[in-house]
């Protein structure tokens, strides 16, 4: 029995098995050994997508079978709560230089509060995100219009927002501009149009898609475990199963506001230094509110997050002023 000592980034994610690629190219298949699992990381999975690993090969007779002992510290990673399972944490992918989130109007509905959970969760971890509105050629005039009101409401935040749409190809090339030579996280709910993006920018790949479903307007899961790509125009992509909700996760309340970045800004001008901008005299955030500088639907994602109402992702996105 040979044992060889190797280093590699983990490729693909089955919870029970790992696909990790060395800087030769070569692809092996391991597996963690149980203790791996209670070194203080609290979530479902030790290891995620995009994690730098060192691992053993072994020849067991004809199998050669790898075993994943050391991780490398992350640059960064992106985690969720499980909705369902309040205790259970789940980290989507590890070290990206960026993610692109999908947003769809309808089939399926992107709530704000979920953009919102999902940038703020992305400020904390410090990963630059793109907001990627999908599906922008089979809108109507009016829910164009709705689209272009919540791009410039993120536009004036700071983050980068572009129409595209994966099917007919529209935009399709100024994000595959972006993501040349970077690891990059496609994320969204189901139905949302991750996998035909992915077929957009790299035909090859043939990822399954599916139509939405009919009964419920709800995208079928397609991907079901994390999966990163080498694209040939020199890029790494993500693809990630489609999230139905997002817990936020290890945030403090006093520290939600620093992931708006337009609170984030306003905080020397609030009277307290410690300001949750709830009900606290002369909050600048509440001034800016009142004076239309800063969206409803951005405070009330942040209230709903300070609050701990955890269970009301399904907010009507048309309903912004109260």
């Amino acid at each position: 029995m040979k044992l060889k000592i190797m280093k590699g980034t983990v490729y693909k994610s089955t919870g029970s098995w790992y696909t990790v690629k060395t800087q030769d190219g070569e692809f092996y298949e391991c597996r963690i050994k149980g203790k791996f699992r209670i070194q203080g990381i609290k979530s479902t999975n030790p290891i995620a997508v995009g994690d730098e690993v060192a691992f053993k090969i072994e020849q067991l007779g004809d199998d050669t079978v790898g075993t994943i002992y050391g991780i490398d510290d992350r640059k960064n990673y992106i985690i969720r709560k499980s909705v369902n399972l309040s205790k259970q944490t789940h980290i989507i992918a590890a070290n990206l230089d960026q993610v692109f989130l999908l947003v769809t109007l309808n089939n399926p509905t992107t709530y704000t509060i979920f953009i919102d959970r999902f940038l703020a969760t992305a400020e904390a971890y410090d990963i630059p995100t793109v907001l990627l509105f999908n599906k922008v050629d089979s809108y109507t005039i009016e829910e164009l219009a709705e689209i272009k009101y919540l791009a410039e409401l993120y536009r004036n935040v700071g983050y980068t927002c572009i129409g595209i749409s994966a099917k007919s190809g529209k935009n399709v090339d100024k994000v595959k501009e972006m993501m040349v030579g970077k690891t990059s996280m496609f994320a969204g709910h189901s139905g949302a149009g991750k996998s035909t993006l992915v077929n957009a920018l790299e035909p090859k790949l043939n990822l399954k898609t599916t139509e939405i479903s009919g009964q419920h307007l709800q995208g079928q899961h397609t991907t079901t475990f994390a999966e990163m790509f080498d694209l040939d125009f020199g890029a790494r992509i993500i693809d990630t199963p489609g999230i139905k909700g997002f817990g936020i996760v290890d945030m403090e309340k006093e520290e939600i506001g620093d992931y708006f970045p337009e609170f984030f800004k306003l905080k020397g001008n609030c009277k307290f230094n410690n300001c949750l901008h709830l009900d606290e005299p002369k909050c600048a955030v509440k001034e800016a509110l009142e004076n239309e500088e800063v969206a409803w639907s951005r405070y009330r994602s942040y209230v709903q997050m300070v609050t701990g109402e955890e269970e009301n992702y399904r907010v009507d996105i048309h309903d912004v002023k109260k």
